[in-house]
């Protein structure tokens, strides 16, 4: 019998809904700081500008805003759920990089564009209950879930933009806190089991892997690091080895590797 999967973290939805927002202003008040050139430059994802990373980052939360305009996409239940969309980035890569091209080519004043699309968010969002339904490239999933992926790609890109434009913007708790159990709770449904425990403090702990299962003390098999490095490996920002050999990732037992199973985000 293969092992149970565990039922889905919960997520409240105010405080999901403030983080994202406070991740949002902190990247606009450093993107809007940048010179012409600085932009111009190389992102380090693919034939992205960093202008190109930067309008991107507006279409987080901006596709939220267009389906929350749009009347609700008909049936009771979600077609994704959060637990599944971190697997299906892999295959809309492409699509992603087309439009944030475009983005960037059509509404080159970024300060304008940072100001519209938080203030469309607040506006759209404030009051509306998180299992309202939304369209999106996935499918259909709750309000809910959708704002905890805002999380993911807010923190993955303010991580890009540091490295690609030498910025250094802070992260919030909140949203850096989602981001990291969404993906540490992905990685335990891609394979369930309790023979190795990850442990990403302060945010996540999970047991994943099938086999022996530990009952009390130290496990056996057990996987820690930091969060930010977490959130590159499951990104494939970072490959483990890299990370092991550079002491980011400590990892102890026979069974403790991940390399089979990252990163989980294309």
């Amino acid at each position: 019998m293969p092992p149970a999967r565990k039922r889905p973290r919960a997520y409240d939805l105010s405080r999901t809904r403030t983080a994202v927002l406070a991740q949002f202003d902190r990247v606009r008040e450093a993107v809007t700081s940048l010179t012409q050139e600085r932009l111009a430059g190389p992102s380090g994802l693919g034939e992205w500008t960093v202008r190109d990373l930067a309008a991107h980052l507006t279409a987080a939360l901006e596709r939220v805003s267009r389906e929350l305009e749009l009347p609700e996409p008909p049936g009771a239940k979600p077609q994704i759920t959060l637990l599944e969309w971190p697997f299906s980035t892999v295959d809309r890569a492409e699509a992603i990089a087309d439009d944030a091209r475009a983005l960037a080519g059509a509404r080159p004043g970024l300060g304008a564009l940072y100001e519209e699309t938080a203030e469309r968010f607040a506006r759209l969002t404030a009051g509306t209950g998180g299992d309202r339904l939304l369209t999106t490239r996935a499918g259909t999933m709750r309000l809910g879930d959708f704002l905890v992926t805002r999380t993911v790609e807010l923190v993955v890109h303010t991580d890009d933009l540091n490295r690609a434009a030498g910025l250094d913007i802070t992260y919030d708790r909140q949203a850096l806190a989602a981001c990291t159990r969404l993906l540490a709770d992905a990685l335990a449904d891609r394979a369930p089991g309790g023979s190795v425990e990850v442990r990403i403090p302060p945010f996540a702990v999970v047991q994943c892997i099938g086999g022996p299962k530990h009952t009390r003390g130290t496990p056996p098999n057990v996987v820690e690091t930091d969060p930010l490095t977490w959130v590159r490996l499951a990104t494939g920002r970072t490959a483990w080895a890299r990370a092991l050999d550079e002491a980011q990732v400590s990892a102890s037992g026979e069974r403790a590797d991940l390399a089979g199973l990252l990163p989980l985000m294309g």
